[in-house]
Parts: C-alpha cells; sequence; structure tokens
C-alpha cells in the first residue's frame, strides 16, 4: 500500500486511507465489505443504487473567474457558486472522515503530451477497481510517492446534498471546480460519473493545447494507417464497431485528435451489456467472464452465479468495465495515426435515414453538431413512442465549450488530413421501432467494412431528396433497400411524412448553430423544398 507525499485535500488522518491496491485487493476489500458479489469466471458484479445512469441535471460547474468566459452556460453546464461548492465539500470531506477511503493516482491521456495526472479518492472499494480499470494507472513506487494531481475526484456515494441549503437539484451532484482543482461527486454511486467528469475537464483543457477532444471510439486497420473514428451516443453500438477481429482497439469512447495523431484519454473500456451476444460481440462479451471486469447493475442467479444478461429489471444501462487490454485486438499504447475515416453513428427509430451516407465536410461539420440518434420504447421510463435525441458534438453533457468550438476544430482537421466522413444509421429502416426489425450488427459491419478497405467509396451515390445525403447504391451483404430506404416502406406515403417530419426537426434543431456557421454548412441539412418519390 503505497503511500504518497501529496495529501488529499482537507482529508486528514481519521479513518484508514488505502492507497494504490491493485485490482485483486480491491476486489477482496469490496467482497469483505459486502459491497458485491463474484458471478461465475470472476468479474465482480455490484449495484449502483437508485442511480444506474449518469445525472446531467445535477452537474455544475463552478462559476469563478479562472473559468468564467469560457464556459458555455446553461441547462448542461450549470454554474454554482464557489461559495455552495466549498461548503458542500467541507461537508463532504467531514463525511468522509470517519470512513475507509481508497486512493488511485492515475492518468487522464495516452499521449504523454497530454495527460493529466488524477487522484480519485472513493468511499468504496469497488469504485476504486472502476477508476484503476477506466485510467491509465500508475504503478511504479517511485513515481507514486512523488506524485502530483493536477485535478482530484472525491466520490462520496453516501454524502447526500441538501437542495434547499446548498442550491442542488437533489441529493445528487457532480460539481467541478476548475479553481481549485476538485471534481467531488455526491448521492449517487453509479461510477460513469467519474470516468465523464473528468472527460469534461480534458475537454476544457485540451482545445487550449491544440488537441480536439471527441466523444468517440477509435480503431486502426493492420497496416496501422487506416485509422477510423466512430462518433456515437450510447446505444449507437460505437463500442461494439470498434471492437472488431482483425483490426487494433485504440479506445472505446473518449479521444484526443492532435497534430501527430489520435491518442485514447482512457485505459479502460465501459461497455453497455444489456442482450450482450456471445455470437455477435464475442470480444466484449468474453470480459463478462474473467476476473478483473466489473459489472454493473445486472441481475445474477444467486445459486449458480449466472449473469443474467438479458434481464433489463435494474436498468437497461447494465455496463462492464474492464482494462483495454481485456480486448484481445486492443492497442498497448492507445495511441494512432491521423484518422482517414470519420463515422457518425445514429440510432434512427423514425426508420428515415439510409443505413450508410457519404458526407461532405460541410454536412459532417453540420451532423457533428447537431448529434442527432433517437430513444426508443421501454429504454426510459415513461418513453412509449420513438424520440429524437440530439446532443452536439455527440457528447453535449461533457462538452463544457461552445459547441461551435469543437466544431471549427474539426473543420480544420478534415481540411488539413481530408479524411473521409459517413453517417450510418445502425438503427431502423422500413418503419419506426418496434413495427420492424433493427438493422442487423451484419449489415453495419458490412458498411464499415467497406469503408475500411475503401470500396464504398468507389460506388456511384444518389441524392436522398429527403435530406441531400450521398446515398451509395449498393454496397456487399447490405440488403438494397437499406440503402433505398423508401423502398422499405411497405407504405411510401407513410415514408414521406415520417421523414419530412424528422427533417424539419434537424432544421428546427441546427437554427440554434445558425448563426455561428457558414452559409455552406447551413446549407449542409435537409434541404427546404422536396419533391415526393
Amino acid at each position: 500500500m503505497q503511500r504518497s507525499n501529496q495529501p488529499v485535500e482537507g482529508l486528514d488522518s481519521f479513518g484508514a486511507t488505502y492507497w494504490h491496491l491493485q485490482s485483486a485487493a480491491l476486489v477482496e476489500e469490496a467482497l469483505r465489505r459486502r459491497e458485491g458479489v463474484l458471478a461465475v469466471e470472476g468479474p465482480l458484479v455490484v449495484r449502483t443504487g437508485s442511480r444506474t445512469g449518469r445525472s446531467p441535471k445535477d452537474k455544475f460547474i463552478v462559476k469563478e473567474p479562472t473559468i468564467a468566459d469560457k464556459i458555455a452556460w446553461g441547462d448542461v453546464n450549470q454554474p454554482l457558486s464557489p461559495e455552495k461548492f466549498d461548503a458542500l465539500y467541507d461537508r463532504a470531506i467531514a463525511y468522509l472522515q470517519t470512513r475507509d477511503r481508497f486512493v488511485q493516482d492515475v492518468y487522464a491521456g495516452r499521449d504523454e503530451r497530454y495527460r493529466l495526472p488524477v487522484r480519485v479518492v472513493t468511499e468504496q472499494a469497488w469504485q476504486s477497481v472502476f477508476a484503476r480499470s477506466m485510467l491509465v494507472p500508475e504503478d511504479d513506487p517511485q513515481v507514486l510517492a512523488e506524485f502530483q494531481p493536477a485535478f482530484t475526484v472525491v466520490a462520496v456515494p453516501g454524502f447526500l446534498a441538501d437542495p434547499d441549503r446548498d442550491g442542488t437539484r437533489s441529493e445528487v451532484a457532480v460539481m467541478i471546480n476548475f479553481a481549485r482543482k476538485l471534481v467531488l461527486i455526491i448521492g449517487t454511486g453509479y461510477a460513469g460519473e467519474i470516468k465523464k467528469s473528468i472527460f469534461t475537464v480534458m475537454n476544457v483543457l485540451l482545445p487550449a493545447q491544440g488537441v480536439l477532444p471527441m466523444h468517440s471510439s477509435a480503431n486502426v486497420g493492420p497496416g496501422g494507417d487506416d485509422l477510423t473514428i466512430f462518433f456515437g451516443l450510447s446505444g449507437t453500438g460505437k463500442t461494439t464497431l470498434s471492437a472488431e477481429a482483425g483490426r487494433t482497439l485504440i479506445g472505446d469512447d473518449e479521444h484526443g485528435w492532435s497534430d501527430r495523431g489520435v491518442f485514447n484519454i482512457e485505459g479502460g473500456c465501459y461497455a453497455k451489456v444489456i442482450r450482450l451476444s456471445p455470437d455477435d460481440e464475442p470480444e466484449i462479451y468474453g470480459t463478462t467472464q474473467r476476473f478483473g471486469t466489473l459489472i454493473e447493475n445486472v441481475m445474477i442467479d444467486p445459486r449458480t452465479r449466472q449473469l443474467e444478461l438479458n434481464d433489463a429489471t435494474i436498468t437497461e444501462n447494465s455496463r462492464a468495465a474492464y482494462p483495454v487490454n481485456f480486448i484481445p485486438s486492443a492497442s498497448p499504447t492507445g495511441l494512432g495515426p491521423k484518422p482517414k475515416s470519420l463515422i457518425f453513428l445514429t440510432a434512427d427509430a423514425f426508420g428515415v435515414l439510409p443505413a450508410a451516407s457519404r458526407l461532405t465536410p460541410e454536412q459532417a461539420m453540420y451532423h457533428f453538431l447537431l448529434g442527432y440518434t433517437a430513444k426508443v420504447a421501454g429504454t426510459e421510463a415513461g418513453v412509449t413512442e420513438p424520440q429524437a435525441v440530439f446532443s452536439t458534438c455527440f457528447g453535449a453533457p461533457f462538452m463544457a465549450l461552445a459547441p461551435e468550438a469543437y466544431a471549427d476544430m474539426l473543420r480544420e482537421r478534415l481540411a488539413e488530413e481530408g479524411a473521409a466522413a459517413w453517417l450510418v444509421n445502425t438503427g431502423w429502416v422500413g418503419g419506426k421501432a418496434g413495427d420492424v426489425n433493427r438493422v442487423s450488427i451484419n449489415a453495419t459491419r458490412s458498411i464499415v467494412r467497406a469503408i475500411h478497405d475503401g470500396s464504398l467509396a468507389q460506388v456511384a451515390t444518389v441524392t436522398d431528396p429527403v435530406f441531400g445525403l450521398a446515398v451509395p447504391e449498393a454496397c456487399p451483404g447490405v440488403a438494397p433497400e437499406l440503402l433505398a430506404v423508401r423502398t422499405a416502406w411497405a407504405d411510401p406515403e407513410a415514408y414521406d411524412v415520417a421523414a419530412r417530419n424528422l427533417a424539419e426537426r434537424f432544421r428546427v434543431e441546427f437554427a440554434r448553430y445558425a448563426d455561428n456557421v457558414s452559409e455552406a454548412v447551413r446549407q449542409a441539412g435537409p434541404p427546404s423544398e422536396v419533391k415526393d418519390g
């Protein structure tokens, strides 16, 4: 248990501090404290409490002079006064004084030029397993002895905020203080808040260093020179598609694009596992069958200890956290070259977007700012029909600067590198979700492979009359109607109505960015006049 010479701010010697325990020792501690159980083959299974996903409405950034004029304040980036933060932090630390806590010293960023030293202090042992898996651990005793964190995350799920007293929305709060270099997470055991809060920090710090931060996965082909970036919101398939046999996984969720290439910000993967298939997703499924993986909110047979991955009793957002090297094809460095392809993934639940379309640079910027996907019935309480979701830069909750700042960096990178951009619909074609089957993973993989080998770029395209997209006429392994979408609908007139409705949603949503982009980008969305058929 290697101690550090650098103390945790405000935390003195009361209670026991477990410094730098490795995963096996942490699992032992978690079991001893009854924080979780072991499943067959050894993964640690835990529950995160009442919050089984992120709490974006409970996220705050402390508004103080060093950061006030940089943040795009609003519903996503809510301000909190320094005084409110200080009071909450002091009370949370007082709570933590009398309890055991676990400390990990880690890094965010696999490129040493841009990495951020981070200290993660958790109330629970299993959250320390998460921190070691999801960030890049430092295990050299000499380095640990002198480790100086640039940011410290304190996760205290057992301490609850008082909304009336603290100015929060609920008992949960995720707060980032750039002046004090602190993140405080209270009232929620959902470990994803740890990694996403640090991602938010990196999304503020990296652009100032000329690096585009991206909510994306990335992989590279066997030649080592054809890297692909996958942008996409939860449920669109970016983790699944990037963990492809025959290609090297750079990372599955967070990356930076610098002047010399792409680097993973994390050290691990955080994959959704609801209805995970050993046939369709063998690499990810394999991680659920080994010691060292952390499984969140999955039902388990109490007698056999078999995981019930198809059971959504707790949540649709069940997760597995594991070191990236648990994927056989993962890169040992987390570093890759400049990208040749960008793929924007969307799960269109209205069934009107083609399965694949090529984007001009202006369309890439348009769809990057729009960040469209959809929710389907049953994924959240109260969702009974498909709902359009727009998350700018495919990661609005984590992008603290103005969206146009990230989009301008993307435009510059595309102009410099000449990477090809594609929009791939992994959702539904031919009818809305619930009426038709989702596009098969095999069909999507056929599209992605054709992008990788360059063959899809050689296929003639037709212009979609509603969305203005260049749609390939054919792709091996892909049914023609997945590309010629209107022909997939039993009632073409119903398609016309659904497509025009979604196109209008695009126009309405993009209006918020129109004043800050070029005329070419404004014209890159659906045309205002559409001819039938």
